[in-house]
């Protein structure tokens, strides 16, 4: 691939006030070509997925920290320049390599959080498409620390969704502290969910889905799951943890209810409405709710590696970038199997 001119003009979908999807609140729009900076890399897009915090950061739901920005988090494409002293984060980083870049864009690296391996947590963390500009355009720069090397086998468009989705659901796991052969309930069935049930079933558990939607119940079973029901089904057995992929407090004490003696609950969810009042019993014998916030590095990494191994498969929809609005309008009502991934061609 050649260097890009950086005096052309790329397309962008900008979001410039929060506004319900359906009212079309990104706007199409040409903007130059963005410079590498001192530490960064440029990245000619080939694909960025969508995720449902795309939607939350659109329509409010994720109170904006910077207008006008472009969303998307979920990124893959190859280098296309590097900045002043930009150095992959224990790999080589060089013009034509293909990376990921996903929803942590930064971190400060000396505080105690990010010295524990616990960047997630860095009060001074940056996120992609939230505080610096994403994936939803031609070209994009990010921090060459934080990007991420696409492993071989993966096409652009089965990658994508594993970048945010797939590497919460990895991380929700490790969170949930299930182990192989124990029990493990997953309430919602969206694009994470698919990867995870993925996982659990490669460390020997059994699966237990919980969906209001009967196709996304009949696809459970079809991809492992030994029982599938609606979020007000009780599971026929006693649930050792439990992921929670739904934003609606219903949904936690629903999943809470299932969980044997010293279970938890891992709740995947970046904005969730409140937490209805539950009786302390649900919660007795040492059952537990955790949230489960950002990723690290490490999370994208081992996801990746371990997707390759299996190796995982993910469902989506492609289109263009032209498509991005209908792709959250989409997303917002339900009607994406698996995950929307746009295309810069």
């Amino acid at each position: 691939m050649g260097a890009p001119d950086r005096g052309r003009a790329q397309r962008a979908a900008v979001l410039r006030a929060p506004r319900p999807a359906a009212t079309g609140p990104l706007e199409l729009e040409d903007r130059p070509v963005p410079e590498p900076g001192p530490g960064e890399i440029l990245v000619e897009v080939t694909v960025c997925a969508v995720c449902r915090t795309d939607l939350q950061l659109v329509e409010g739901d994720l109170p904006a920290r910077r207008l006008p920005v472009v969303p998307g988090h979920q990124v893959v494409g190859r280098v296309a320049a590097l900045g002043p002293g930009a150095e992959g984060d224990g790999f080589d980083l060089a013009v034509g390599h293909r990376v990921g870049i996903a929803w942590l864009a930064g971190a400060c690296g000396t505080c105690a959080r990010c010295l524990a391996g616990r960047e997630n947590l860095c009060e001074r963390a940056t996120f992609t498409g939230w505080d610096r500009d994403g994936g939803f355009a031609r070209y994009t720069t990010a921090d060459a620390r934080f990007v991420h090397p696409i492993p071989d086998g993966f096409s652009d468009l089965d990658a994508a969704p594993l970048l945010c989705g797939g590497a919460i659901g990895y991380r929700s796991l490790r969170v949930s502290g299930v182990e192989p052969g124990q029990r493990l309930g997953l309430y919602g069935f969206g694009a994470s969910a698919t990867v995870v049930i993925q996982l659990a079933r490669h460390l020997g558990c059994e699966v237990f889905v919980a969906t209001r939607d009967p196709a996304e119940q009949e696809r459970a079973l079809a991809m492992g799951a030994v029982w599938a029901g609606g979020y007000g089904d009780r599971p026929p057995e006693p649930l050792d943890a439990a992921i929670t992929f739904a934003p609606s407090g219903d949904v936690v004490v629903a999943a809470l209810d299932a969980l044997d003696r010293g279970g938890t609950v891992a709740v995947n969810a970046i904005h969730l409405d409140r937490i209805p009042a539950f009786a302390y019993d649900k919660l007795w014998w040492e059952r537990s709710i955790r949230s489960v916030a950002n990723v690290t590095r490490a999370d994208v990494r081992g996801l990746l590696a371990l997707a390759a191994e299996i190796p995982l498969v993910t469902r989506h929809q492609d289109r263009p970038l032209a498509e991005v609005g209908d792709a959250l309008v989409d997303l917002a009502e339900g009607r994406v199997a698996g995950a929307a991934v746009i295309h810069m061609d």
